[in-house]
């Protein structure tokens, strides 16, 4: 690693080891990511050569939904738990174009992620970033950054992009969504895209993510590829909206979707349910 890129890493970022957040970046085209993180994306492309694809097809999937959300479902106030690396798109940038008084609160315990959050959002009144993990839901929901902005007699956005697979199954990730859920209002939705491994069903796709689990717990230490009917469970007692849990892509598709997943077209599927 050269020293001008140690240099350059903001106070609390560690660029000896990879980050989910910037490995990423780095697969959307961003440019705060370093070394070590393209050394993870170059192994990942090996595996997935379309793994640009799939992540774009996640940005896409975010912005149709919160989209949704905001126009459709009327949702004014939104949780976005892993929210990552600020980028084109933004969660408040997609609901306020609808609804410009949407509030945004992020959640993420990424440093470089913090860092750019607070320098985009230092300007927003209505767009907060706060610091935790989404293994302690009532440290989110009880924040008084959270409590500022979000009103919880009335409908929430809970957002969980590519954050869950991220949880080991010990750590009991439908266990800490209905925590989250839990305190939320009747028309609450919640919005979550998942890595998933279709089992037999596909023999060479179900390889493929395998592969890519192995890849990314030995390198990241992190990265569960989970059967379609775990995921479904997440959204136990919730109502499942059309078209389901499916490939991100097929999401209410629009006119300025481009996003074209080859391999990992299966193995990146997406969902939104309402509270009833």
């Amino acid at each position: 690693m050269s020293e001008s890129e140690q240099e350059s890493a903001p106070p609390g970022v560690d660029t000896t080891k990879p980050s989910v957040s910037r490995v990423y970046d780095y697969m959307l085209g961003g440019k705060d990511n370093y070394e070590i993180d393209r050394q993870v994306a170059a192994m990942a492309l090996k595996v997935a050569p379309d793994a640009p694809e799939s992540a774009r097809a996640n940005r896409e999937f975010l912005r149709r939904t919160v989209r949704h959300l905001a126009a459709q479902a009327g949702i004014r106030q939104f949780l976005d738990l892993g929210s990552g690396l600020p980028t084109q798109g933004n969660v408040h940038e997609i609901a306020q174009a609808v609804a410009p008084r949407s509030r945004v609160v992020y959640v993420d315990h990424d440093p470089i992620v913090l860092v750019h959050g607070r320098a985009l959002l230092a300007v927003d009144q209505t767009t907060t970033i706060i610091e935790a993990d989404a293994r302690d839901p009532e440290v989110i929901l009880a924040d008084r950054k959270t409590r500022g902005l979000i009103d919880f007699s009335e409908p929430v956005g809970l957002l969980m992009f590519g954050i869950l697979h991220h949880l080991g199954d010990d750590e009991d990730p439908a266990g800490i969504v209905a925590r989250l859920l839990r305190p939320l209002a009747p028309g609450s939705h919640l919005v979550i895209s998942h890595f998933c491994n279709p089992g037999e069903a596909m023999p060479e796709v179900s390889r493929q993510a395998y592969a890519a689990e192995k890849l990314f717990n030995a390198h990241l230490g992190t990265g569960r590829w989970r059967a379609r009917e775990d995921i479904l469970a997440l959204f136990d007692g919730l109502e499942l909206l059309e078209p389901g849990l499916v490939p991100l892509p097929e999401w209410r598709p629009g006119a300025d979707d481009h996003a074209t997943p080859g391999i990992t077209y299966h193995t990146f599927v997406g969902g939104v349910a309402r509270k009833p």
